[in-house]
C-alpha cells in the first residue's frame, strides 16, 4: 500500500525482548511512516504510552515493575505480529484490518486512526496479553491483587496521553481541519480508556479459565475480535 512498507516489514519481523526494544521498533514506525499514513498517528500515540511506561518502570513506579513490563513486550508484540501478518499478505484479526485497510484514507482524522487502533489493541489484544504474562510469570489474572493494581494505577497517565492526542491530532489525516461540529465528536467523547482496560481485565480472566477448554476460549476471541471491529469501523467513518 506504501512504498516503505517492506521497511516496516523488516522493523516487526523480530519480536521485542524488552521495554527498549518496543521503544526502538516503535521509533522506527515512526520515522518511516509519512504524515499521510494513518498507522503513523496510532503509531505516535503508543510510542508515547509506552515512553511513559518505561519511565515509571524505571523509576519503580510498581510493586512489581517486571511483571509489568513483561506485559508491555507481550501487548506490543501482537500489534507488531498483526502489522507483520497484514505486509506479508497473511490472515490476521478484523479489528486490526479496519486500521491496516484504511491508512490512507484522507478524510479520516489522525485521532480516529489513533483511537481505532488502540480500541483494536486494548479490546482484542490486551486480554491476551494478560494472560501470557500471568502463565509466563505463574500469576493468574484476579482483581484486587498487586498485578492489578499495577494495571490499573496506569490509566489516569494513558487518560492524560489521549487526552493530548485528542488536541494534538484533531485535524484530517493530511493535516487540514476537520469541521467544528460532527458526529465524530459524540463518537471520541463516548471512547474510555478506564472502561476498555476494565474489560480487557475481565477478559483476560475469562480466558485463564477457559484454557482447557480450546473452542470456548476461541469463541470469546472471535466476540472480542468482532466487537472490536464494529467499535473500529464507527472510529474511522470518514467525516464530511
Amino acid at each position: 500500500m506504501f512504498p516503505y512498507d517492506p521497511v516496516l516489514r523488516a522493523a516487526v519481523r523480530t519480536p521485542p525482548q524488552s521495554v527498549a526494544d518496543v521503544i526502538r521498533i516503535l521509533e522506527t514506525i515512526a520515522a518511516t511512516c509519512s504524515d499521510g499514513d494513518g498507522l503513523k498517528w496510532f503509531n505516535w500515540l503508543y510510542l508515547q504510552v509506552t515512553r511513559a511506561v518505561k519511565a515509571r518502570i524505571d523509576s519503580g513506579g510498581f510493586a512489581d515493575p517486571a511483571w509489568l513490563a513483561q506485559l508491555d513486550v507481550q501487548f506490543a508484540q501482537l500489534y507488531f505480529g498483526a502489522l507483520a501478518s497484514a505486509l506479508e499478505g497473511k490472515p490476521y484479526a478484523g479489528c486490526w484490518r479496519a486500521l491496516f485497510e484504511s491508512r490512507g484514507r484522507n478524510p479520516v482524522g489522525r485521532i480516529q486512526f489513533a483511537l481505532a487502533g488502540i480500541n483494536a489493541h486494548i479490546n482484542h489484544d490486551l486480554p491476551q496479553a494478560i494472560v501470557v504474562t500471568c502463565r509466563l510469570t505463574t500469576t493468574p489474572p484476579r482483581h484486587g491483587t498487586p498485578h492489578y493494581t499495577d494495571y490499573t494505577n496506569l490509566n489516569s497517565t494513558l487518560d492524560s496521553l489521549i487526552e493530548l492526542a485528542k488536541r494534538e491530532l484533531h485535524v484530517r489525516l493530511l493535516g487540514d481541519p476537520l469541521p467544528p461540529v460532527s458526529s465524530l465528536e459524540d463518537i471520541i467523547a463516548a471512547w474510555s480508556i478506564f472502561s476498555a482496560r476494565e474489560a480487557a481485565w475481565k477478559n483476560s480472566e475469562l480466558l485463564w479459565h477457559l484454557h482447557d477448554v480450546p473452542p470456548l476460549s476461541s469463541n470469546l476471541m472471535n466476540t472480542l475480535d468482532g466487537l472490536a471491529t464494529v467499535a473500529g469501523k464507527a472510529l474511522l467513518a470518514p467525516v464530511p
